[in-house]
C-alpha cells in the first residue's frame, strides 16, 4: 500500500520507497559523525539545518531542526533572527562561515564565487569542517525536498 500525503495525490516518497530513505538516513548519520569528528557541535549543525530549511520553506524540517537547535544550546534569540543573520551581530565567526557555506549551496547563484567563499570560511573552519558543513547542507537540502515532495506535515502537529 502506498502512503499518501494529506493532499492524497502525492505519495510519501519515503514510505513508498523506504530503502532509498533508509540510505538517506544512513548518509545523514555518517555526515553527523564526521562533523563531530571534525569538531563541529550539534548546535552549529542544527543552525545550518534550520537556516537551509528556512530558505527552502520546509515546514517539516523546520519543526524538527529548530527545536533540535534549541536542545543543542542555540539561544532562541539566534533562531528568532536567523533569517537576518547577515546583519545580526550575535553570530560568531564560525557560525557566519558555516551559514555562508550553507547558503551558497542552497541558493545556487552562478555569480557567487564559491572559491572565495571557501577561502573566507577557511579562516574560521578547517578543511574537514568545511567539508562537514557542506555535507550537512547537501543532505538537509535533500531531506527538505523529500518532505516538500511528499507534502509532509509539521512534525508533532495534530492532524484533523
Amino acid at each position: 500500500m502506498i502512503a499518501l500525503s494529506m493532499n492524497a495525490n502525492r505519495p510519501f516518497i519515503d514510505k513508498t520507497h523506504p530503502e532509498v530513505y533508509k540510505a538517506m538516513a544512513q548518509a545523514a548519520a555518517a555526515s553527523r559523525k564526521v562533523a563531530h569528528a571534525a569538531g563541529l557541535t550539534d548546535g552549529l549543525i542544527e543552525l545550518v539545518n534550520t537556516r537551509v530549511s528556512q530558505i527552502n520553506g520546509c515546514r517539516t524540517c523546520l519543526s524538527i531542526h529548530a527545536p533540535a537547535a534549541r536542545k543543542a544550546g542555540i539561544d532562541q534569540l539566534k533562531l528568532d533572527v536567523l533569517p537576518s543573520w547577515h546583519e545580526a551581530e550575535i553570530f560568531d565567526d564560525r557560525e557566519r562561515a558555516a551559514l555562508t557555506l550553507a547558503e551558497s549551496l542552497t541558493v545556487l547563484d552562478k555569480t557567487v564565487d564559491r572559491d572565495e567563499i571557501a577561502a573566507e570560511a577557511g579562516q574560521h573552519l578547517t578543511t574537514e569542517q568545511i567539508s562537514a558543513v557542506e555535507w550537512t547542507t547537501t543532505l538537509i537540502n535533500a531531506f527538505n525536498r523529500i518532505s516538500i515532495a511528499s507534502d509532509h506535515p509539521v512534525f508533532g502537529a495534530k492532524q484533523d
